[in-house]
């Protein structure tokens, strides 16, 4: 069976196959950095984590682009608020981002562009759609982009254009030509600081929100690329945006498949900032393991809602804990998978049908159940194999379960120790994992000239 992805454009789960074989280029709108990320951001990084663990695993290459926006409203008003730079508080929280994404065992991405260093990019795009006449100067010295002129918009979103002005009611900005029109280019305003100003043929501004994901999407991957993801709320008007300015600047698909992941409610309503209704990835991994978060996330279908409390995440923790006693009772031997073996055959179609993982976690559980029934180390080893495929199952059981009753100090001591080994021995890779591991389990490393220590994360 091959791979067939939900494609948000045709409503419909179809074959999908990347425009150069063998390579799959892949685009995923990432966070406004102003603030800590909350756990509706770690559900989209995660979300796609395993869509190019899968991608590779199922013999692709795969570059990966989720970027960073750091020109913001929010982001001018929470550094004036704080009396920092803008820089200054980018990169403080782009770091943060890093600690969580890195606990929750997320793979870096290939690349994670800065829309800051992309400006020219932006320009050049604005001055094309304004030469094709999609795009015209205001009198208050920003650049629109002309919603009606560009016969596609609404094929995202299932939005028709009489559908949408139904919904406005008057242009608030009335140097607008339709209230549908949105903004490319920002004057520059007397009162924000000259770090989020830049000089263009436009006069001095700074971009849009929308011109910045086009922008560095086609300069990174091309004028078409494979997969567009994001969270559910960017579909309108992020993305419809997205795909106006960068269709209508170079005539070409932007993206031949669209992914979106389901939001994290509370209480049935989205989490979000601009709701009050949210928790950091921090404040959860106070109170739960990293990889407990991560189990939670991905035991659920990407495109579904998924439910935030305590009762849900202790049912996380103790699924869990089922599948690493069972590898802590019988050490997984190392072992390739055979993709002919019926187990991991259902784990492959579920994966290879839009990323079915509540199918996969369940052959998951089949397979700790023959575990403890067989004492087969060949079939631990497939299952820590499978798990690792959705980025669970790495940690040493002991370590896992231990931490899980609360980690003694031998056992961490131990771990520093095989680091060091593994430092010694020139085996970096291991040396990270271990620090991972530990990180995952709200350890956090030091290391200094007199030797490693350990300390609670914060």
């Amino acid at each position: 069976m091959s791979l067939r992805i939900f494609n948000t454009l045709s409503r419909a789960v179809s074959e999908f196959s990347p425009a150069q074989p063998g390579h799959v280029r892949m685009y995923v709108c990432g966070m406004t950095v102003y603030d800590l990320c909350h756990l509706g951001h770690a559900r989209s990084m995660v979300a796609f984590d395993v869509v190019q663990r899968w991608l590779k695993a199922s013999g692709y290459q795969v570059t990966y682009v989720r970027n960073v926006t750091d020109i913001d409203d929010k982001i001018i008003k929470r550094a004036l608020e704080n009396g920092e730079t803008i820089r200054g508080l980018t990169d403080r929280m782009i770091e943060a981002l890093h600690q969580d994404a890195d606990a929750l065992g997320i793979e870096r991405p290939q690349h994670e562009p800065r829309a800051t260093d992309f400006v020219p990019q932006m320009l050049s795009m604005i001055g094309t759609l304004e030469q094709k006449g999609l795009a015209y100067r205001a009198g208050n010295g920003d650049v629109n982009y002309s919603v009606r002129k560009f016969a596609g918009y609404g094929k995202l979103s299932g939005k028709s254009l009489d559908e949408l002005n139904a919904g406005e009611r008057v242009a608030v900005e009335t140097d607008k030509q339709d209230p549908l029109d949105f903004v490319l280019w920002k004057s520059a305003k007397p009162t924000e600081p000259d770090d989020v100003k830049w000089a263009s043929p436009f006069g001095t501004g700074r971009p849009g929100w929308h011109i910045e994901c086009s922008a560095m999407a086609c300069e990174l991957l091309g004028q078409t690329f494979d997969i567009h993801g994001g969270g559910a709320d960017l579909q309108f008007p992020h993305h419809e945006n997205e795909i106006a300015q960068s269709e209508g600047a170079n005539g070409q698909p932007l993206a031949r498949f669209w992914m979106h992941n389901g939001f994290i409610n509370v209480d049935n309503e989205k989490m979000s900032k601009s709701l009050g209704n949210f928790f950091t990835i921090r404040d959860v991994l106070k109170a739960f393991d990293a990889e407990t978060v991560r189990f939670f996330i991905v035991r659920s279908h990407y495109r579904s809602a998924l439910n935030y409390s305590d009762v849900h995440l202790n049912d996380a923790k103790g699924a869990l804990k089922r599948l690493y006693t069972a590898l802590q009772a019988v050490p997984p031997a190392d072992a390739r998978i055979d993709w002919a073996d019926p187990l991991a055959a259902r784990f492959k179609a579920a994966m290879d049908e839009d990323f079915g993982t509540p199918e996969a976690v369940a052959v998951l559980f089949e397979l700790a159940g023959e575990v403890n029934r067989s004492g087969s180390a060949e079939r631990a080893g497939l299952l820590k194999a499978l798990g690792g495929l959705l980025g669970l199952l790495q940690t040493d059981p002991t370590v896992y379960l231990q931490a899980g009753a609360g980690l003694d100090e031998a056992a961490i001591q131990a771990q520093i120790q095989a680091r060091a080994d593994a430092k010694k021995a020139k085996n970096f890779a291991e040396a990270d994992r271990i620090r991972n591991d530990l990180l995952a389990q709200g350890i956090v490393l030091k290391d200094a000239a007199t030797g490693t220590t350990w300390e609670a994360a914060p």
